[in-house]
């Protein structure tokens, strides 16, 4: 017999309370195994979680789960006040436990703890997995990091042992150390599992790949490499029927011509016979007759196959996926190589982190920023960009810089697209700045969408497009954690977007197969207050 199916979507339609689909009819269902979700910003990932997870209601459809749902949302929030044993759901039990240890019959005790007598050291041997074993069951969440806490939230899921679990971008605010346990964690799930990420590394240990796209899923057995195969072996298919599809219009809109040159002809000819009353004038209204009749008869049959012909342009064209790339050949922000960017001398930051001796940035090159959460990186950088002032020592910045933080809140979400660039670049006409959006993929209406409106991959894209298009142009750029809430799509555009970037670069980020794609040519890592040198190797063997 074959295994049940867990999940079970079944006309599923669902729309945001401005009336705004994102789904109708839908029809999905998880099996055992690993599932990755991808997908465009926007397209309902996210949204399907939390129907699944009964945090949203679908205005139509059903949703069957057969057994226990676990959900780890995107953004995770626990009460800094909260004990680490309450955050992970054990401490009544615990509780419990520790009341007839100390001699405490009671009744209520047992039937708390009921068969969990093992719940404690379940509980350390949780967090030991997920590289938590320093936090102690009695600390409280305001003493742990945010990405401690994103594993706390994960460990009080694993000790709940759910039939389904739902991870909607698990990563995104883990660093390397925490990431590489929360891969470990993935792969000895045994039950049935749907994430949700944009991280490479974590989407190659899944079973198959889901691609949401337009209301619709398609389905690719495998790793995302085998998914990336089978869509570009699908797309290059794609591309060759439009070019069919293409030869084809033209051959029968050539056709169509040809037939009304020889009707032409053909209706001169007849004129001609009439006005020379050559024949019976019967015979030649006998003769025109069928000559109309004929020429409707070809037009009808030529325009039909100009019109399927049209038809079949647009399914292929439909076919190709719209991977438009940001454009970014900037004026005056190349950097001559051997030129001084940025000098950092005996710089003590807040929070306990310096930057011992010298160190110099030069020319285009291209700075890897890694270390664990709260090592200090976004301190660092903010310090760079004179949002913080130094304890000690000096940072200068000898070109201009900007800075594009975690939050993204240097757009103003009460100001359109085109507003927003507007600010950083107050002379330039309102024709220029919207000429420079279109590099970024706001074209036309896109640009006077209002900031608040805009999906997290827009926000960043507009994010960025207003510090690159700023005046003067920023010749040294500095991005924290710029994956973070972005897209497949969306990474690729930003790489294509860096990799024509001609300034200088310091990125902040744990996603290391983004590092290495934008050409990184120096690795330095922030560990105990300390910045140093490193190597990719170096990091690939830490723990």
């Amino acid at each position: 017999m074959s295994t049940p199916l867990s999940l079970t979507c079944t006309s599923l339609s669902f729309a945001w309370p401005d009336g705004t689909p994102v789904f109708d009819d839908l029809q999905i269902a998880f099996g055992p195994g690993r599932t990755g979700l991808v997908g465009v910003n926007g397209s309902g990932k996210s949204t399907l979680l939390k129907l699944i997870a009964g945090e949203l209601t679908p205005s139509d459809g059903t949703v069957r789960v057969a057994g226990e749902v676990g959900y780890l949302p995107q953004n995770v929030t626990l009460d800094t006040g909260l004990r680490v044993d309450e955050a992970l759901g054990i401490a009544a039990t615990r509780a419990a436990l520790h009341a007839i240890e100390a001699g405490d019959v009671a009744e209520e005790h047992f039937a708390t703890v009921g068969d969990d007598w093992d719940v404690e050291e379940r509980a350390l041997a949780t967090l030991g997995q997920l590289g938590l074993g320093h936090v102690d069951l009695d600390r409280t969440i305001g003493e742990v990091s945010g990405g401690e806490s994103v594993l706390l939230r994960l460990a009080a899921l694993l000790l709940r042992r759910p039939d389904v679990l739902l991870l909607d971008e698990p990563t995104n605010n883990l660093d390397l150390y925490a990431r590489r346990r929360l891969y470990d964690a993935v792969s000895s799930w045994s039950g049935v599992m749907v994430v949700v990420s944009h991280d490479r590394e974590l989407l190659e240990l899944v079973d198959q790949i889901a691609d949401m796209r337009s209301g619709e899923v398609t389905w690719y057995g495998g790793n995302y490499s085998v998914y990336e195969e089978s869509l570009t072996t699908e797309q290059d298919a794609a591309e060759r029927m439009v070019r069919v599809a293409e030869a084809d219009l033209k051959r029968q809109k050539r056709e169509l011509v040809d037939a009304q040159v020889k009707l032409a002809r053909r209706k001169r000819y007849g004129q001609k016979m009439w006005d020379s009353k050559r024949e019976p004038k019967i015979v030649m209204g006998a003769r025109k007759r069928a000559a109309q009749e004929s020429a409707g008869k070809h037009r009808i049959m030529h325009e039909e196959k100009l019109t399927e012909a049209k038809e079949r342009l647009d399914e292929a064209v439909e076919a190709v996926r719209d991977d438009d790339e940001i454009r970014v050949d900037l004026p005056y922000t190349a950097v001559p190589p051997g030129r001084t960017v940025l000098t950092l001398l005996d710089l003590e930051l807040r929070y306990g982190s310096r930057v011992r001796g010298g160190l110099d940035l030069r020319g285009p090159e291209r700075i890897a920023l890694i270390g664990r959460n709260g090592a200090g990186k976004t301190t660092l950088l903010r310090t760079i960009a004179g949002e913080l002032e130094p304890v000690s020592g000096e940072s200068k910045a000898h070109v201009p810089l900007r800075f594009l933080p975690q939050r993204l809140d240097v757009l103003d979400d009460e100001l359109t697209v085109a507003e927003n660039v507007a600010r950083f670049a107050p002379d330039a006409t309102n024709n220029r700045v919207r000429a420079r959006l279109a590099r970024f993929l706001f074209r036309g209406a896109r640009a006077d969408q209002p900031a608040a409106t805009l999906s997290g991959g827009e926000r960043f894209r507009a994010a960025l497009a207003a510090l690159m298009l700023a005046e003067p142009a920023p010749q040294l750029l500095m991005l924290d954690e710029p994956t973070n809430n972005l897209d497949m799509a969306s990474v690729r555009q930003l790489t294509t977007a860096l990799e024509s970037y001609e300034g200088a670069l310091i990125v902040a980020s744990h996603d290391l197969p983004f590092l290495e794609s934008i050409g990184i040519t120096r690795w330095l890592l922030m560990e105990e207050g300390e910045l140093k040198g490193t190597t990719p190797e170096e990091i690939g063997s830490m723990d």
